[in-house]
Order: structure tokens, then sequence, then C-alpha cells
């Protein structure tokens, strides 16, 4: 996969139930090929869901490097991540695409890279949303919820 000419799955898209993992594949693949232009692989994310797996990133590279299709990958990684149950999971799942800034310093990172896409779009706190805004998908609009008093 050439990152340098496309973009990544999106961290939405889920593969074996897993949020985050087809992006993660993608990455691993486009670093292994030297193709992954400006993105990173392992970053913040990768490792949150390496983490919630019990997996390290050398491990999951060797298996990405030994399984040429999505299958074979999802196929090691569920014999190989710590079991989780579904509940649990999507849970996770929420939790990881509905993550926002969580410091000053990301916040004024966040701040940044939203204005230099789309200054309007107020409505979005979470990473996933703003990557999908960068590469060109499809970001509903956030209702926020009003907090006014009625008499």
């Amino acid at each position: 996969m050439d990152l340098r000419t496309k973009f990544p799955r999106s961290m939405k898209v889920r593969l074996g139930g897993y949020a985050h993992l087809a992006r993660m594949i993608d990455k691993c693949r486009a670093v292994l090929a030297g193709t992954e232009g400006e993105y990173l692989y392992p970053c913040p994310m990768d490792e949150r869901l390496l983490e919630f797996a019990g997996i390290t990133s050398d491990q999951f590279t060797a298996a990405v490097k030994a399984h040429a299709t999505d299958e074979g990958v999802l196929a090691w990684f569920q014999q190989h991540a710590q079991a989780h149950q579904p509940a649990e999971l999507e849970d996770w799942n929420q939790r990881l695409l509905l993550r926002g800034p969580s410091s000053p310093e990301s916040a004024a990172k966040f701040k940044k890279y939203l204005n230099a896409i789309d200054p309007l779009r107020t409505d979005l706190t979470a990473w996933s949303d703003l990557q999908d805004l960068e590469e060109g998908r499809i970001v509903p609009q956030r209702i926020r919820e009003s907090h006014t008093r009625r008499s």
C-alpha cells in the first residue's frame, strides 16, 4: 500500500470486530514497503489497540510481513490477541472512536489541524472524525446537546 498516493482505511472500518485494525494493517504494510509517506506506524492509536490486544508492535509487524492478506493477519491477530467479551470490545471501540485531545498540547494540535482543514467544523471533537475529514471522507455534522434551562 502506497500511502504517498492514497489514504489508509478509516479507523472506523472494523476488521474482526476491531476498530482501527484495518488502518493499522495498511500503515504497517506501507512502512514495510517504505511507502508510508507522512503516516506513522506505530502511532499512539496503534499502541492503544496493541495494548488492548496484548500484542507488541514487533509481533504485529512480523505477522503482517508473514501474511499477505487481511484475512491472514486477522486470523493471526485473533489467535494471539487477549480474549475480550463482545461488550468489552464494543466499549473499547467506542472509546477509541470518540477519543479526543487528552491534554492542552493535544487540544492545541487538534485545533490547529481542524482549522487548517475546515475551521467551520467546530462540532468535531474526536481524532477519528478529524482523520476522516482530512482524508476526504464524509463526516456528518455532530449535534451538540443544548443545556439550556426551561422554565
